[in-house]
């Protein structure tokens, strides 16, 4: 009987680990990629909340209970495909500025289906430094991936909290290597 009730266990436990199943979306007409099964667009209200900027994204995804999201935003850049390596240390500069620590777990230009992107991998952190907050930095585990097409650049994020990462670590991967972009 201890056996049968060890085994069950272990059964459910490998079962709330498991990768989540993913399904093609068309983001655009001209790209598309590999996301979860449950995850859901955002709302305009809730892009407008979560993604302050005078660029709205192109397309927002999140997970069901809202912990887990993917965006993808495009804008018009002066560069052009060939300046993607150039541009690494600029985009890793300007994450640095963003938070208040960051570890890198990957940093790299990759070709993704013939394209390549600069891919930023890292564990984050963001403190409120206004002075009197007491509130612990906010801790989050991400991929971003920047991609010029023609003069638009595009920028392909994923975020989950840092407590998420061992579980949407591969999955987050097999995601942002999933982007397509028709010629």
């Amino acid at each position: 009987m201890r056996y049968l009730a060890f085994l069950v266990i272990i059964l459910l436990a490998g079962a709330a680990f498991a990768s989540p199943k993913l399904k093609k979306v068309n983001l655009s007409k001209t790209i598309s990629i590999l996301l979860p099964k449950d995850f859901s667009p955002m709302s305009d209200d809730d892009i407008a909340r979560e993604y302050p900027a005078t660029t709205k994204p192109l397309a927002v995804f999140t997970s069901p209970d809202g912990n887990v999201d993917f965006s993808v935003t495009q804008k018009r850049t002066p560069f052009r495909e060939d300046d993607v390596d150039m541009l690494r240390e600029f985009y890793k500069a300007n994450l640095v500025e963003t938070f208040t620590n960051i570890d890198f777990i990957r940093q790299e230009v990759t070709e993704i289906k013939g394209r390549k992107f600069i891919v930023f991998e890292f564990v984050s952190s963001l403190a409120d430094q206004r002075g009197a907050s007491q509130l612990k930095p906010v801790q989050k585990y991400s991929i971003i991936q920047y991609t010029i097409v023609g003069k638009q650049l595009q920028i392909y994020t994923l975020h989950a909290p840092f407590v998420l990462k061992n579980k949407w670590q591969e999955t987050s991967r097999e995601i942002m290597g999933s982007v397509n972009i028709k010629k």
